[in-house]
């Protein structure tokens, strides 16, 4: 639209829309007192890593009270859903009210003027049709009439050139038809008072929407005297998470080859050597509510409930159908969504956990929780170590030696938590809490997996959670001798449980891998009612060689791929298995090469009938050697009676090639007779020669009648060996 509309002179002021809870609509008794405005602060925050938080509020009050709390308006589908009040001392929970949320779209609708979708002053100007209006134009006298519509027309812009300009078309009290350009009009006056109201009210409506992103619930407790209550609900809450610090002694050694036996001797050794290490884990959580926590009780649960968000808070309103007279009435159609089935595959967790408390503890135990709070000790770690070696002092950071943690952790049911007293968190900060300081065992690894770096393994560590506390998913900083030495990350570890972790380049040990072979051979073979049954053996061979180039002894995992179907077959079995890859652990001392072979096997069977079989396939399997000799003496046979067999077929196919040439002869023969008179010597001379043939052609056929049924008693006789052999 060309040109600007500067104001809009609506009229009339804005004014203020009053809202009415139910309590002000209820109707109001003698016994009815106004209840007082009192606060119940929040004093415990249960935080799951499903993404939810139980949040409890609990405080007195006093008579007739009510308390205000403000979420979020994405909250509010979940406060409805999982609202939990409770009076204790003989009060009555009476009703909550908070500000409903009409769509907007419905309620702009519900105006004269519809400002859905931020329409445009033309299409305003055109809802407005029939309405009286005053228009006030640049450099002339304003202009008073009804408005008939808004159009878009061309207008002349210089030299062959053309603008679109919108044009607004008043009908004048004299009865004609005044056109005035947008562009040239100031001001725009509505002059029906109630068409103003309306669109201030709409605009109202507009500016509302805008504010909605928090909604106050109010919470109404009737009773008498001081009384004790109790607000629990569960709303979206940020995911909390766990940070881990991993400090590696010196205790936590590799095996000295001497120890190595075999790979249990080897794991049962480095487990009963490895006790040095400690674990310091921290929990991360952010208060994005509205609410400050003071002192409250904070729980971290390690579960994933099932949580979901219902629709409740927005009005609905059900699409009703448009009847028709009778006389039009027609049957409308259906469309059915299509039937869909679904499996549930049941996921099993391996491992077992310790539970300190009964498996099927209710869940109103993450609301209460006696006794769990303070922290275990979180002692120091000795040996005067550091993060890095950037000194002012004579001695470096030592991260253990004071933190202790501030957690206390149990089992609740099949969930884990941990519970820290007193924490104070202001709304829209987050904290760092350290939830323990444990000892853990620790084993030190280099994992060679060629598919991850195909010429060195990687440092590792194999870490058994010795803490009898679940530990969640989360990042790990590793500190070999308190310098740091890479990060590493666990999924959720049981208590008891053991992980793999690697964290750096073992730039120390050389690798080579790609020494392979794959064979494929005849093992056995039987004959089972005719079908020659033959076992073949695939084995395929992984060379891994190794090089210690440091001063210190290693031990090495090796991961290698697991091939669906196949078996191992040397070593007998690996230290581990998992479903895609073996593990094998082997000793690897400072300065020396070693070298190790891992052989597997896929053996799978063929069912060959024989009957069918051409005679090279026979000769080859005779020529097997790993076929027993009896089987090969069945076979022998079985060649011996297809052969005849095969011999009897030549012969019918020679007698039958001998009387297909018989045929042609005659062909030639009885068109050369007719060029000739039958009184003749050479039609005589044909005569005779065509008689010859005719004798032969019947002695070839009454043969081959012979050998067919010859040849249907060789296969009989081929197939009556065949059904009944049994060789093995």
């Amino acid at each position: 639209m060309h040109g600007a509309i500067r104001k809009i002179i609506l009229g009339a002021a804005i004014v203020g829309i009053p809202v009415l809870s139910l309590a002000q609509i209820a109707p109001t008794t003698p016994a009815t007192r106004p209840a007082q405005q009192q606060q119940v602060p929040v004093k415990e925050v249960v935080l799951f890593t499903s993404g939810v938080g139980f949040f409890e509020h609990y405080g007195t009050v006093q008579g007739n009270a009510t308390t205000e709390l403000s979420f979020k308006t994405a909250q509010i589908n979940d406060i409805l859903k999982s609202l939990l009040l409770e009076d204790r001392d003989g009060g009555k929970v009476s009703v909550v009210t908070y500000a409903s949320q009409e769509p907007l779209e419905r309620t702009l609708r519900s105006f004269e003027v519809d400002l859905n979708n931020n329409p445009p002053l033309a299409q305003i100007l055109n809802q407005l049709r029939g309405s009286s209006v005053t228009a006030s134009v640049a450099g002339g006298a304003p202009i008073t009439g009804h408005v008939l519509g808004v159009e878009q027309k061309q207008k002349p812009a210089g030299e062959n050139k053309v603008i679109e300009v919108w044009i607004l078309n008043l009908l004048l009290n004299s009865g004609s038809i005044r056109p005035v350009e947008l562009n040239t009009i100031s001001e725009i006056r509505l002059d029906d008072p109630k068409l103003q109201q309306e669109l201030v009210k709409a605009l109202a409506a507009v500016a509302a929407s805008r504010d909605q992103d928090k909604k106050p619930v109010t919470l109404r407790f009737n009773g008498e005297g001081e009384r004790r209550v109790r607000i629990g609900y569960v709303v979206e809450a940020p995911v909390w998470k766990a940070s881990y610090r991993l400090v590696i002694s010196s205790d936590a050694k590799a095996l000295d080859p001497a120890e190595k036996k075999d790979a249990a001797a080897a794991a049962g050794a480095a487990a009963a050597k490895a006790d040095g290490g400690k674990l310091q884990g921290w929990a991360i959580v952010e208060n994005q509510t509205d609410n400050d926590w003071e002192d409250v009780e904070l729980s971290l649960v390690s579960g994933r409930p099932m949580s979901f968000v219902e629709d409740l808070y927005q009005p609905l309103y059900v699409a009703r159908p448009i009847v028709q007279p009778q006389l039009f009435a027609s049957p409308r159609p259906q469309t059915y969504a299509a039937g869909i089935q679904q499996q549930q595959q049941l996921m099993q967790q391996a491992g077992e956990q310790s539970r300190a408390s009964p498996a099927n503890a209710p869940a109103a135990s993450l609301a209460r929780r006696a006794g769990a709070r303070g922290g275990a000790g979180g002692g120091g770690f000795g040996g005067g170590a550091a993060l890095g070696a950037v000194a002012r002092e004579s001695e470096l950071l030592d991260p253990m030696s004071s933190v202790a943690a501030m957690a206390s952790g149990a089992p609740v049911g099949e969930l884990f938590q941990y519970t820290v007293g007193n924490v104070s968190l202001p709304r829209q900060k987050s904290a760092m809490i350290p939830i323990l300081t444990d000892g853990v065992k620790v084993r030190r690894v280099s994992i060679y997996n060629a598919s991850v770096l195909a010429t060195n393994p990687l440092l590792g560590a194999r870490l058994t959670n010795t803490t009898g506390k679940l530990l969640p998913q989360g990042p790990i900083t590793v500190l070999d001798a308190n310098v740091y030495a890479g990060d590493a990350k666990i999924d959720d570890l049981p208590a008891g449980q053991d992980r793999l972790l690697s964290y750096g380049i073992d730039q120390q040990v050389l690798v080579h891998s790609n020494d392979q072979t794959n064979d494929s051979r005849i093992v056995t073979g039987k004959i089972v009612k005719g079908v020659l049954e033959v076992t073949t053996k695939q084995e395929f061979s992984q060379k891994y060689v190794a090089q210690n180039k440091g001063k210190t002894d290693r031990t090495l995992l090796i991961e290698h791929p697991r091939r669906p179907g196949w078996t191992l077959a040397d070593p007998a079995k690996a230290a581990e298995s998992t479903d895609t890859l073996y593990r094998f652990e082997q000793p690897l001392a400072a300065g020396k090469t070693q070298d190790f072979t891992v052989k597997e096997e896929l053996t799978s069977m063929q069912g060959i009938a024989i009957l069918p079989m051409d005679g090279g396939s026979i000769d080859y399997y005779l020529k097997t050697g790993a076929i027993p000799q009896n089987v090969k003496d069945a076979m022998a046979k079985a060649a011996q009676f297809k052969y005849a067999v095969v011999d009897t077929q030549r012969q019918i196919e020679s007698h039958q090639q001998q009387i297909n040439e018989f045929n042609q002869d005659q062909t030639r023969i009885r068109e050369n007779m007719k060029t000739v008179a039958q009184n003749t010597d050479y039609y005589q001379k044909l005569l005779k020669k065509l008689d010859d043939q005719e004798t032969a052609i019947e002695k070839l056929q009454m043969e081959t009648k012979q050998l067919m049924q010859k040849k249907d008693q060789q296969q009989k006789e081929l197939e009556d060996y065949l059904a009944n052999l049994d060789v093995g």
